[in-house]
């Protein structure tokens, strides 16, 4: 009850750019609500990948696995697809089942304070579209995220100690070097330019949606970007906007460094030995 007035008597004053209004901060609501799944997607993704090969060496078990007819690369491509299809597939359903859980959560509000859920809620919103974005954005997370995948299974098949300080300290120390020295200032670049596209690849790919960011970021229209409304922010998430992901050449570029890191695994597991 706001201000002595239910919400079934409210909602019957709206006129359609209030309904409109509404749906919008719903679906916003949703996108929202659907996040914190991707949220530990990234860090599941980022410290499986990290400890895969390397776990195996620590605890030996890696004897175990060449014992089986399962050759090296079947089992890095195995932990490739794991990370970059199961793993995202699973945090997509929680999200939309997550998102879907918040409307009805919703609904029995609306409805204890006098509200009709269909018209309210279900009607103006469009839940099936937001979730068709969420699956839709699949294969743009596997593309995107191969360069740290690529990384993180390379580090953890070479190191031999401590894998995430290596992983961690390698971009980053590289980073401050090509700073320090004014490495990229002798290719006409700013070091902004390697922070951004090897540390932050090599880093950062595991956290979904970071893929928009970037391609915003370079844009120059995009630059003072300030959303008027949560339909922005919805439209920037959606299936349309991050397939356009696939249309720079940046994103393909990092994918065959990230394969390449991929095959550089394969190697190091081949050749390094459980001591």
């Amino acid at each position: 009850t706001i201000n002595g007035l239910d919400l079934g008597t409210l909602t019957s004053k709206m006129d359609p750019d209030d309904l409109r209004k509404l749906a919008d901060g719903i679906d916003f609501s949703m996108l929202v609500s659907s996040m914190w799944p991707m949220v530990v997607l990234g860090f599941v993704v980022f410290f499986y990948c990290l400890g895969a090969l390397f776990d195996e060496r620590k605890d030996r078990s890696i004897l175990f696995w060449k014992s089986l007819p399962l050759s090296d690369q079947q089992t890095v491509l195995s932990t490739v697809f794991s990370a970059l299809v199961i793993a995202p597939v699973i945090a997509t359903i929680a999200a939309i089942v997550t998102s879907f859980g918040f409307l009805a959560i919703l609904s029995g509000y609306a409805l204890f304070h006098g509200g009709n859920p269909l018209t309210l809620i279900w009607g103006p919103a469009s839940p099936l579209t937001v979730a068709f974005n969420l699956a839709a954005a699949l294969p743009v997370f596997a593309v995107w995220a191969l360069p740290t995948v690529g990384w993180l299974l390379l580090v953890s098949a070479w190191s031999k100690s401590k894998p995430f300080l290596w992983a961690l300290l390698v971009p980053l120390f590289a980073g401050v070097l090509v700073s320090w020295f004014d490495v990229m200032e002798m290719l006409g670049m700013k070091a902004s330019w390697f922070w951004t596209n090897v540390v932050g690849r090599l880093l950062l790919g595991t956290v979904n949606g970071m893929d928009l960011i970037y391609r915003e970021a370079r844009n120059p229209a995009m630059q003072n970007f300030n959303p008027e409304g949560p339909q922005d922010i919805v439209a920037l998430f959606s299936a349309q906007n991050s397939w356009s992901s696939f249309a720079h050449l940046d994103i393909w570029i990092g994918a065959v460094a990230g394969v390449a890191m991929i095959l550089a695994a394969m190697h190091f597991r081949r050749t390094r030995d459980e001591g």
